[in-house]
């Protein structure tokens, strides 16, 4: 909206209507006549409404986001970075635990890390030799499902 406009009620695109003060747009909507479509406004519910978009929705890198409805009015949705499965398997083949650090699953990453700390350690009494490989394999596998699951949850093919 223009700085020069004057005070008062304005429609919106979704056909409310919203309060300008002459600066800022108040946080007031009133329903208004119906949606406003290439400047005219047309009656409620012979305008096509567009299918809701979740806040999550990821959007491609370039592209503006698209806006959402929320409790005070319209807003851009968020972007979500995608996790990466293979990165997350690559860092628990150097340091098990590490790919769970790399997902955001400080938690698990530490109880892998320690695991493994304590499996080199069980070394000197020959039980180790079972629990390192069994960690070390489980903290891969697990860095890299995940990262899979994460992706699915939030709508990114991985």
């Amino acid at each position: 909206m223009s700085q020069n406009a004057p005070a008062g009620w304005y429609p919106q695109p979704d056909g409310s209507q919203r309060w300008w003060t002459g600066s800022t747009w108040g946080e007031v909507s009133a329903p208004g006549a119906g949606p406003v479509v290439h400047g005219e406004i047309v009656p409620l519910g012979s305008a096509p409404q567009a299918p809701a978009v979740p806040s999550t929705y990821p959007v491609p890198t370039g592209r503006p986001a698209p806006l959402v409805a929320g409790p005070y009015g319209y807003a851009p949705a968020m972007r979500v970075a995608p996790k990466s499965a293979g990165l997350a398997l690559l860092a628990s083949f150097f340091l098990p635990g590490l790919g769970q650090f790399v997902n955001g699953q400080a938690a698990k990453g530490f109880a892998f890390l320690l695991t493994s700390f304590v499996g080199f350690l069980l070394l000197f009494v020959f039980v180790g030799f079972v629990v390192l490989p069994v960690v070390w394999i489980w903290s891969m596998v697990d860095a890299y499902s995940s990262a899979q699951a994460w992706n699915a949850r939030h709508g990114i093919l991985s």
